[in-house]
């Protein structure tokens, strides 16, 4: 192979790499939601291993230049957001003041909910000591908590779970990265609570 032609495979090569990263980042954002590897690499009618390769180099470009947005992975899927350095300015084009520090009893309610989740609002009551509704509503209100099902007993209480956007404040891909309860000895839920303030404030 000569020069010219190495030359020319190359820019082919680069040149379908350009547009491969230019089609995986206007699907994503058009979609607003996360996407699967399996669902981008049929749009973009390409090989899973290669829209996954050029997915990683995507990420590494984003987090090494000066981008306003990053490129994550949730529960199997990626997903563009913006990066927390430029929060304030978002606040300010969607017209929102900060958000607000959540009270005791909801930081209570969404420690407990993260770790013993699928778990019914009267558990949730017994652990604390207290009554939850208010907390727990709250929590919902804010997309941290939602409804994930039943539990077959008498009354079918409701089962309440974390949400996507519980992952996305945290900057986890999967619940498996939640700290361990064992780490921290005896004072596992003042140490969760404080964490989960500075993260959600």
């Amino acid at each position: 192979m000569d020069k010219n032609n190495g030359l020319q495979i190359q820019f082919v090569e680069d040149f379908k790499k350009k547009s491969l990263k230019s089609g995986i980042e206007a699907l994503l954002f058009a979609s607003g939601e996360p996407l699967s590897l399996k669902d981008l690499s049929t749009y973009l009618k390409e090989e899973s291993k290669i829209v996954e390769a050029t997915i990683q180099d995507m990420i590494d470009e984003y987090e090494k230049q000066e981008r306003g947005i990053k490129l994550i992975f949730i529960k199997k899927a990626y997903q563009l957001v913006t990066k927390d350095e430029n929060s304030d300015y978002i606040q300010k084009l969607l017209k929102k003041s900060k958000r607000q520090s959540l009270s005791q009893a909801s930081l209570e309610s969404i420690a407990i909910i993260s770790y013993q989740q699928p778990i019914t609002r009267i558990d949730i009551d017994e652990i604390r000591g207290v009554k939850s509704e208010s907390a727990i509503q709250k929590l919902i209100e804010r997309n941290l908590v939602k409804e994930v099902g039943r539990l077959e007993v008498p009354g079918r209480p409701i089962l309440y779970g974390t949400t996507e956007e519980f992952l996305r404040q945290f900057g986890i891909e999967d619940l498996k990265q939640l700290p361990l309860l064992d780490f921290f000895g005896e004072d596992d839920n003042e140490y969760t609570e404080d964490v989960l303030q500075d993260e959600l404030s």
